[in-house]
């Protein structure tokens, strides 16, 4: 079970773009340094920011009980989105080609018998196989379990009577990679899908 101080925080850059996601721990350590605020999503001071003092104060003054954060002196709110002081850069758009990305993209689900998966029971499969030039790369590796790897060995995957659940493809950038949907805040949509918010606004 995740606890809050695990839970994903939306980071923006200065310019109030949608950049990563980081743990609420680490939200609240760049608060504390002064190198982020916090962004208020609840209230009828939505978007306000807070540095560490009035943050503590509307963590006093808020009924947010089960999403508070005790230390010896004070319990802060978790934050769900922050505001970077300083930066106001965009990351690179491509996702970093990793065994761990991969099965990311794949839902931790193998791609030839459509069951999902712990980490340590998957392996990268070459659809094309590398003696038959195919490329360690996101158009050709997919996630497998241990059995359907061992199953197709060293053929395509029709010449061993197997079928791909999905085609291998670079994923799509997204602030939030990797984090799964029902761990996402619903105050992230309006910075990452403002088109979408404005749709269902209107």
């Amino acid at each position: 079970m995740t606890t809050v101080l695990e839970r994903s925080v939306l980071v923006l850059n200065r310019l109030w773009q949608p950049v990563h996601t980081c743990s609420v721990r680490r939200a609240l350590k760049l608060l504390c340094l002064g190198h982020a605020q916090v962004v208020q999503t609840e209230g009828e001071a939505r978007y306000q920011t807070h540095d560490i003092s009035s943050w503590v104060s509307y963590s006093g003054a808020s009924s947010l009980m089960e999403d508070l954060v005790h230390s010896v002196s004070v319990a802060l709110a978790a934050p769900k989105i922050i505001v970077l002081a300083l930066y106001d850069r965009m990351p690179r758009r491509e996702v970093k080609f990793s065994r761990q990305n991969v099965f990311l993209r794949d839902k931790h689900t193998c791609q030839y018998c459509k069951n999902t998966f712990p980490e340590n029971k998957l392996n990268l499969d070459h659809v094309m196989p590398r003696d038959r030039g195919g490329r360690t790369s996101w158009d050709n590796i997919v996630a497998s379990c241990v059995p359907c790897n061992t199953r197709k060995a060293n053929r395509l995957p029709h010449e061993a009577g197997m079928k791909l659940l999905n085609e291998p493809k670079v994923p799509r950038w997204r602030p939030f990679f990797g984090i799964k949907e029902q761990a996402r805040e619903q105050s992230w949509v309006e910075f990452i899908e403002p088109e979408r918010k404005r749709v269902s606004m209107g």
